[in-house]
């Protein structure tokens, strides 16, 4: 298993990955005519589009040369804190879930957020989601619910703090 920094060549697969994990994470959560609709071309283009926003930080996890996972990071339009940033997506294979790949993502986007300057990240999570447990679990720091759609639905959504990068570097070495 390998992590790189993600090429444009790896849109394709970086959005196999979303749509797939998308339909298992979610699964019971967010409308299923929702996620039926999700497309691996539409996705794919999104993708190629956030390789080359040069704003955004993503890595891909792959074995055998097929990604499995990946996370991105980049400063949403509304975090307006000097020296903060956002974990903005970490997704997985579902099968790969489990064994410490997602923990090897975390270390490496928090790695580049602290090259960036970056102290403090923060990150959103549907709160059915019970994936936001593996967030608690390295640090990070309820702050408060807001609401959103997706789908037609309106769901929780959670917003969690990281205050210090380096600390949860240490701890998913």
């Amino acid at each position: 298993m390998n992590i790189r920094k993600a090429n444009r060549d790896d849109a394709p697969g970086i959005a196999k990955v979303h749509v797939d994990s998308w339909r298992t994470t979610y699964k019971g959560i967010i409308p299923q005519s929702f996620l039926d609709g999700l497309s691996y071309e539409q996705r794919t283009k999104l993708w190629e589009k956030n390789i080359s926003d040069q704003t955004n930080t993503i890595y891909v996890a792959e074995n055998e040369n097929k990604i499995i996972g990946f996370v991105t990071g980049g400063t949403r339009s509304t975090n307006k804190e000097v020296g903060a940033s956002d974990l903005t997506s970490i997704y997985l294979l579902e099968e790969w879930q489990g064994q410490r790949v997602g923990k090897k993502l975390l270390n490496q986007i928090m790695t580049s957020f602290l090259e960036q300057g970056y102290q403090k990240i923060y990150v959103d999570v549907l709160a059915d989601n019970k994936t936001k447990q593996f967030y608690q679990y390295y640090g990070a720091e309820y702050i408060k619910t807001v609401q959103l759609s997706i789908g037609g639905k309106t769901l929780d959504e959670e917003i969690y703090v990281w205050n210090s990068v380096e600390k949860v570097i240490q701890q998913s070495k």
